[in-house]
């Protein structure tokens, strides 16, 4: 639920007016300190344009920029305070291996390594993956990640991979 009104006026576009209940809780967020930083700054700001403070005023005293406050304002005026609280969801590339294609990568590593090799490369790990169909096409960087995120240690003299 917003907690302003969008106007115009002279001085600001979004205007921070919160209910006494929503008030009430962001004081508690503030002097708790149980949250993190980021949600606990952005309490201080609802408030302090609750007040009617400016915003150069409240970025000197909370310790951010002049546009942060203006964004955090506009927030909890356009989609509430839990919105202007929290991060938006961050847009991230998609795994390129399954959880099972990535199983499948650590149980390669065990396996013996090719013929005339002394262990697994990376590259050699790609190849075979690829080779095998388990993925259309793999980096042997991406099978570096993946192993390093693992259980596997691609360095460790057990597991039979060379980092070369």
């Amino acid at each position: 639920m917003p907690c302003g009104v969008a106007r115009e006026t002279p001085l600001k576009k979004y205007v921070v007016g919160l209910r006494p209940e929503e008030r009430e809780s962001l004081v508690a967020l503030t002097r708790k300190g149980k949250a993190s930083a980021r949600r606990i700054k952005r309490a201080s700001i609802l408030l302090a344009a609750d007040d009617g403070a400016k915003d150069e005023a409240i970025a000197e005293k909370v310790g951010v920029h002049r546009v942060t406050v203006e964004n955090i304002r506009k927030r909890c005026v356009e989609e509430g305070v839990d919105a202007a609280l929290s991060d938006r969801p961050r847009p991230g590339k998609a795994r390129l291996l399954s959880g099972r294609q990535e199983a499948y990568l650590v149980a390669l590593t065990g396996s013996t390594p090719p013929d005339g090799r002394a262990r697994w490369t990376m590259q050699l790990l790609a190849d075979k993956i690829v080779e095998l169909k388990v993925i259309d096409s793999i980096s042997d960087e991406t099978v570096r990640r993946v192993l390093k995120r693992g259980t596997s240690n691609p360095g460790s003299f057990d597991n039979g991979v060379s980092p070369l």
